[in-house]
């Protein structure tokens, strides 16, 4: 039973040796231990505060940026809605444009077609005043003396038909 009851000078020693680990402890060990707790406690505490401050920064941030998102959506709206009123803008002026176009080919086809037609009832005019004139020799048998005259009797016969 040697083994549960302690020795007293081993007891002695024990407690002197603790007491001496204790004492360095105390003096050198503990304050450097609390000092760094200490620091620790600081570090963690400004780390504490930092990150409140950096979460109340990144929430008025993501509020600026949702609302500079709303305001590019806005524009980007405007944009669109300013792009097709230009684009509607630019094909009624080439329709108007088009239209003037087609309606100044309709304008000069129809002066060009009354030109043709007064050019050709004006050879019809010349081609029947030649055969009224070769009729009327024949039927005469003589000629006219003057051309005008000969003119002038022809086209008052063609205005009495």
């Amino acid at each position: 039973m040697n083994l549960l009851t302690p020795d007293p000078g081993l007891l002695f020693w024990m407690v002197l040796s603790f007491a001496v680990v204790f004492f360095l402890l105390a003096r050198f060990g503990f304050p450097v231990i609390v000092k760094a707790i200490n620091e620790r406690k600081e570090f963690i505490e400004m780390s504490l505060i930092s990150a409140k401050k950096a979460n109340e920064r990144l929430a008025s941030i993501q509020a600026e940026g949702e609302k500079l998102l709303a305001d590019a959506k806005a524009q980007q709206k405007d944009i669109i809605a300013g792009a097709m009123q230009e684009k509607q803008r630019i094909v009624q002026a080439a329709q108007d444009e088009a239209q003037i176009s087609a309606n100044q080919m309709i304008e000069d086809a129809r002066k060009s077609i009354q030109a043709e037609k007064e050019r050709a009832l004006q050879d019809v005019r010349n081609e029947v005043a030649s055969l009224a004139l070769d009729i009327a020799e024949k039927v005469i048998g003589e000629r006219m003396k003057d051309e005008a005259t000969q003119r002038k009797t022809i086209e008052q016969l063609i205005d009495r038909l």
